[in-house]
């Protein structure tokens, strides 16, 4: 079960998220938040699996509790990770910018269909990375046309073998695990374990920003359609 925490000011749309994700049968909502700082007191008491975070409240905004989820270690959690969701009804603003690099994992419109923030929810809660296909090319564009020095060093990226190159051009391309798995013919634990030897050796968080890193570093270029099937490479 999904254990899923509502932030939003608005009670009328927590009700709405409420009733949408208590009809998914994997979805648990434990709680509802009206600003930032009850959000992180109960994400630090209750610990659930994803955060559902309206990125503009009165008092503490949802970048300022995601930025206090990072600093108390609730999204680095090695043992239960407390993963976010940005909701806004804004496109690419500075606000995506700095939901990422404070350690958010998805970025949901609210505006989106149901299915979506459903299938957003469940991917993040499995480890992956979710970006609103509305912003998603928008956002690539502009990330690439001011680079985050936080990026990979050459020799970081150099440090990948080639299965490990490929496991992340495919995340980049919007793959899952099991998408990338039956992409390279591969076990599903095979695909996890190569992730999480990306993450590390690349020194990133999560997917999103492994994925960010790759678009930036030329690895990947928007627009382009993904390579197509070869198992061959060394794993």
């Amino acid at each position: 079960m999904i254990r899923v925490l509502l932030a939003d000011d608005q009670p009328l749309v927590r009700a709405g998220l409420a009733m949408l994700l208590t009809n998914e049968p994997d979805i648990e909502v434990v709680a509802e938040a009206d600003d930032g700082a009850q959000a992180v007191e109960l994400g630090r008491r209750l610990r659930p699996d994803v955060v559902l975070m309206d990125v503009r409240m009165p008092g503490t905004d949802g970048l300022a509790a995601t930025r206090s989820m990072a600093e108390e270690k609730l999204i680095d959690d090695a043992d239960r990770p407390v993963r976010i969701i940005m909701l806004t009804t804004y496109h690419v603003d500075e606000a995506v910018h700095a939901a990422l690099r404070a350690g958010a994992s998805g970025f949901v419109l609210k505006d989106a269909a149901p299915e979506e923030l459903v299938s957003a929810i469940r991917a993040v809660a499995d480890g992956e990375a979710w970006l609103d296909p509305a912003v998603a090319r928008r956002l690539l564009d502009d990330l690439a046309a001011r680079p985050d020095p936080g990026l990979p060093t050459p020799v970081q990226m150099r440090g990948l073998t080639p299965r490990e190159r490929e496991v992340l051009v495919l995340m980049a391309y919007g793959m899952s695990n099991r998408e990338i798995a039956e992409h390279l013919v591969l076990g599903d634990a095979t695909v996890k374990t190569h992730v999480s030897r990306v993450l590390a050796k690349l020194g990133m968080r999560d997917r999103t920003h492994a994925v960010v890193a790759a678009y930036q570093c030329g690895l990947v270029e928007p627009g382009t359609a993904p390579p197509a099937r070869m198992a061959g490479l060394s794993r």
